[in-house]
C-alpha cells in the first residue's frame, strides 16, 4: 500500500524539516476537558460507546480541531480496542477507569483477522469519517497500544502502578509470555495498518507501562515488540510515518528505543531534559514532547515558561509540541488556548 504525501507542518516535520513555529497537538485532545465532549458524552452513555459508534467518534475527534485549530486530530479511540477484538471484553466504569474480564488464558485468544476487522469495523469507519471531514492540511493520527502494555492490562484486568501481574507471568512462564506478545504484535501492526488504509497520516505507539522495567525485560518486552511491530506495518505501507511513545522510560531506555525501534519519531514524557533529548536522541529521530499537563493546568507565567524552555531547547531540530502524557480533565480551555497561542507566536 503506497500512502498519499498530504500537505501538512505536521508531515513536514516528519520528514525531518525543522519548521517554525512548530506543529502542535495534544495527546488526550479530545475528551473530558470539553465542554462539547462533556454534552455528547452524556447523550451516548459510555465512554465505549463514543469509541464505537463511528458518527460519535468523528464527532469528538473533530471538536478540539474546530475550538483550538491543532495541527493534528488524533482518532477518538482507546488502545484496548485489540484486546477486544482478540475477544477479551472491555467496559468501562465511572472513576475506574478500564474494566477487562478476567484472562481466561492464551487459547482461548481469537486468531482470526476476519474476526478482528468485523469487530474493529467502527474504528475504521471513523476514521474515513474523519479524514473526509477534516481540512486537507490537517494531519490525521491513528494510535495502538504496544504490545507489552496491552499484554499488561489483559492479565491484570484493568491498569496498575507495578504491572505485577504481566511481570509475574513472563517471569514464571517465559515461553508462553512471548507467545502472547507475539499474538499482540500482529494483532496491533495488523489495526495500524487497517488505519492506515481507512485514512491516517501518521500512527502512534503507546507504550504507556514502559517505565520501571529492568534493562533486559524493557529490550525483551518493549524494545523487541515494538521494533517487529514497525517492521510489520512497513511491509505493507513502506512509507508509514511512526511515532513511539515508552512513557517513563530511563535515558538508557530512550536511546535504546530510539536506536532499535525504527520509528520516525520518540515522543518523551516530563520528566526528560528536553535538551538532553535533543543532544542524545534527536540526531537519531524526530522528538516529540514534553510540556507537564500540570502546567497547563496551571497557565500564567508558569505555562508561558515551560513552553519557551522547551520552544528554546528545540529549536535546532524537527520538533511535534505536545505534552509529556495527555491532557487532564480539569485543564482549563482558556489555558490550551493560551498555549498554542504562545507556541504560534513563536517564528
Amino acid at each position: 500500500m503506497e500512502k498519499t504525501r498530504r500537505e501538512s507542518v505536521l508531515l513536514d516535520v516528519l520528514d525531518r524539516k525543522i519548521v517554525h513555529p512548530a506543529p502542535i497537538w495534544l495527546m488526550r485532545q479530545a475528551g473530558r476537558y470539553l465542554p462539547e465532549y462533556q454534552a455528547l458524552r452524556k447523550k451516548a452513555g459510555s465512554f465505549w460507546t463514543m469509541c464505537m459508534t463511528p458518527e460519535l467518534a468523528v464527532e469528538v475527534t473533530l471538536q478540539p480541531i474546530r475550538r483550538f485549530d491543532f495541527d493534528a486530530a488524533i482518532l477518538f479511540s482507546d488502545i484496548l480496542v485489540v484486546p477486544h477484538a482478540l475477544g477479551q471484553d472491555v467496559r468501562f466504569e465511572e472513576g475506574h477507569g478500564p474494566i477487562l474480564d478476567p484472562f481466561a488464558g492464551l487459547h482461548r485468544l481469537v486468531r482470526d483477522e476476519a474476526v478482528w476487522r468485523e469487530k474493529l469495523a467502527p474504528v475504521y469507519h471513523a476514521m474515513r469519517g474523519t479524514r473526509q471531514a477534516l481540512a486537507e492540511d490537517k494531519a490525521l493520527i491513528g494510535f495502538a497500544g504496544a504490545p507489552w502494555t496491552l499484554a499488561a492490562y489483559m492479565l491484570e484486568g484493568k491498569g496498575s502502578p507495578d504491572q505485577r501481574a504481566a511481570k509475574l507471568a513472563a517471569y514464571r512462564d517465559p515461553a508462553q509470555f512471548a507467545e502472547l506478545l507475539e499474538l499482540l504484535t500482529a494483532a496491533v501492526a495488523w489495526h495500524l495498518v487497517r488505519q492506515f488504509e481507512a485514512g491516517a497520516d501518521v500512527v502512534q505507539i503507546f507504550d504507556s507501562w514502559a517505565g520501571g522495567l529492568p534493562e533486559r525485560e524493557f529490550s525483551d518486552w518493549v524494545i523487541g515488540p515494538n521494533a517487529r511491530v514497525v517492521a510489520a506495518v512497513r511491509q505493507r505501507v513502506p512509507e508509514a510515518k511512526i511515532i513511539g511513545f515508552p512513557r517513563a522510560a530511563t535515558q538508557t531506555g530512550y536511546e535504546a528505543y530510539a536506536a532499535h525501534t525504527g520509528v520516525d519519531a520518540v515522543s518523551v514524557d516530563t520528566a526528560v531534559s528536553m535538551r538532553w533529548a535533543v543532544s542524545a536522541l534527536g540526531p537519531l529521530k524526530i522528538l516529540q514532547g514534553n510540556l507537564d499537563p500540570i502546567a497547563l493546568i496551571a497557565g500564567g507565567e508558569a505555562l508561558d515558561g515551560a513552553v519557551d524552555r522547551i520552544a528554546e531547547a528545540t529549536r535546532e531540530t524537527p520538533f511535534i509540541f505536545n505534552l509529556g502524557h495527555g491532557v487532564l480533565p480539569e485543564t482549563p480551555l482558556e489555558n490550551v488556548a493560551q498555549l498554542i497561542g504562545r507556541i504560534r507566536s513563536r517564528k
